[in-house]
């Protein structure tokens, strides 16, 4: 079975007339005739009843027919989508992201898309989770870029990939020079986290009771940014993912063990907004494929 033998289904079941049909297949009547022979032959049951010059659809062919319709149209839909973005795409997209998307993985995602699609016009809002959730909502946002939220409601959250949370140092501090360090360690160390209210700082709490061990807690910051400019002053050490660390920091970074904390970030979607854009899948192709180059990178770099 073929895509001409649907189309060809389709319209003889419009028309119910093979002249007709053909005419309007562009195809002679013995052709159309042959390739309707050719779909019930394979399907093993007919699809059209002939009487006299008549023809109708049998029950089989009604069946048939409600899907066939629903496939052509997906079809015809794929492939204006294709003709429409091989051409100049304009429109808006608008991105809600946390703070640590937004120092490097974002902009890299913007620089690439722009590059492609230099008539659209992109959006970033750095927000916390919980807003880009309720604006996503109220469809201020197409689309945000956040890690897993516990409550998503009516959001869709896909998955990119699964990464370590990091401890973070400065050169002074006596875990500098260290490459990795166990959970249990920090125990009566001092550390800067986010606020309770955050998914992160709980996940980080249960990880801390599960091998008995209590941090000093010297600050709560609900950025990361201030987080890793007190880390650098002080030797107060940080528990953030490594995306949120500059390539030219002085900072040192260490790995957690026993247990390894990890977060999942990834794209949240509005249930309700079946119909995206081609320049919003565009824009998330983009984030799909940089966040699978940086998975994929970080990958050779441990072996």
């Amino acid at each position: 079975m073929e895509l001409r033998h649907l189309r060809y289904f389709k319209a003889l079941s419009e028309c119910l007339n093979f002249t007709r049909a053909a005419e309007r297949m562009h195809v002679t009547q013995s052709t159309l005739s042959h390739q309707i022979k050719q779909l019930e032959e394979s399907l093993d049951r007919p699809l059209f009843d002939r009487i006299g010059k008549r023809v109708v659809l049998t029950e089989a062919g009604e069946i048939f027919l409600e899907f066939v319709t629903s496939a052509l149209a997906a079809v015809d839909q794929g492939i204006g989508a294709l003709k429409e973005s091989a051409g100049e795409l304009t429109g808006h997209v608008r991105v809600g992201a946390t703070h640590t998307f937004n120092l490097q993985f974002l902009p890299e995602c913007i620089a690439t898309f722009l590059e492609k699609h230099p008539l659209v016009r992109v959006t970033v809002e750095e927000l916390p989770a919980e807003e880009i959730c309720v604006k996503l909502n109220s469809g201020e946002l197409d689309l945000g870029i956040a890690y897993r939220p516990n409550n998503p409601d009516n959001l869709w959250f896909e998955p990119l990939h699964n990464e370590e949370m990091i401890l973070v140092v400065s050169e002074q501090h006596p875990f500098a020079n260290r490459k990795r360090i166990r959970f249990v360690e920090l125990h009566r160390q001092q550390l800067v986290l986010l606020p309770e209210a955050f998914s992160t700082r709980a996940m980080l709490d249960e990880c801390f009771r599960a091998c008995g061990a209590e941090p000093l807690v010297m600050a709560e910051m609900n950025t990361v940014a201030p987080m890793l400019q007190l880390v650098a002053r002080t030797q107060i050490a940080a528990i953030v993912t490594a995306n949120a660390i500059d390539a030219g920091s002085d900072l040192h970074v260490v790995m957690l063990e026993d247990p390894t904390p990890v977060r999942t970030p990834g794209i949240l979607w509005n249930r309700g907004a079946h119909q995206q854009t081609v320049h919003i899948r565009s824009f998330s192709s983009i984030i799909r494929k940089l966040a699978l180059s940086r998975r994929l990178q970080a990958q050779r770099q441990r072996t």
